[in-house]
């Protein structure tokens, strides 16, 4: 049995969609964020990194998205719906199902921490730290993931899909691409059209009612 193991607000959802995608019988146990913003202590009874998301299949326990999303594709999608099978294709997509994580997530991550931070500082240094944190996003952030947005932008103007035809890799790659959109930093004509086919997909849709569901419960 597959037990998914859900953090609101987090990178896990594309697990939901992905187990809809492949249509699996699946059990999906959703738990909130703490004050802080943190992932509650009850994780760390499931994994030792007390992140998500979490995969249970029988006795197997999985984290990370991208190793998840290969074991989902490796173990139930005898048919390679969700993998090309074309060597150059294959590559793209090994290319966009890590450079999700490894090269924007961490922008966007720091961009969070930094925003939440300037937040709680004691208010009579708030204005000092205010400024700091701003140099920090200009200069460092604002520039590198600018890179990245028209990186993506460019390689979205000449395909439907990040890796010839929908994949694991466009589930990686959207989480990413909803967070730069809701930034509303860019000009992303092709990240916004793409979103907008890519969320009318019937497994998105069913991923954030039960997402929703498991929320509410």
């Amino acid at each position: 049995m597959l037990t998914l193991h859900h953090l609101e607000k987090s990178r896990s959802f594309r697990i939901i969609w992905a187990l809809e995608e492949l249509a699996l019988n699946y059990h999906l146990l959703c738990y909130h964020r703490t004050p802080s913003y943190t992932a509650p202590a009850s994780l760390k009874k499931i994994h030792p990194l007390g992140t998500a998301p979490i995969l249970q299949d029988n006795e197997l326990m999985l984290v990370e998205s991208a190793a998840i999303l290969e074991y989902l594709q490796c173990t139930y999608d005898d048919q390679f719906n969700f993998k090309p099978k074309v060597l150059k294709y294959v590559q793209q997509y090994i290319f966009w199902l890590h450079y999700a994580e490894s090269s924007v997530m961490p922008l966007l991550v720091f961009k969070l921490v930094l925003t939440i931070s300037s937040q709680r500082v004691p208010f009579i240094i708030r204005p000092v730290t205010k400024a700091f944190i701003l140099g920090i996003q200009e200069k460092f952030i604002f520039t590198r993931l600018k890179q990245h947005v028209e990186y993506i932008e460019n390689h979205l103007s000449n395909h439907d899909y990040f890796a010839q035809d929908f994949s694991f890799a466009d589930i990686q790659m959207t989480f990413a691409l909803e967070a730069i959109e809701k930034l509303n930093l860019f000009a992303t004509p092709h990240i916004s059209h793409y979103l907008k086919r890519i969320t009318h997909r019937t497994a998105y849709k069913n991923a954030k009612l039960k997402e929703q569901a498991g929320l509410r419960g």
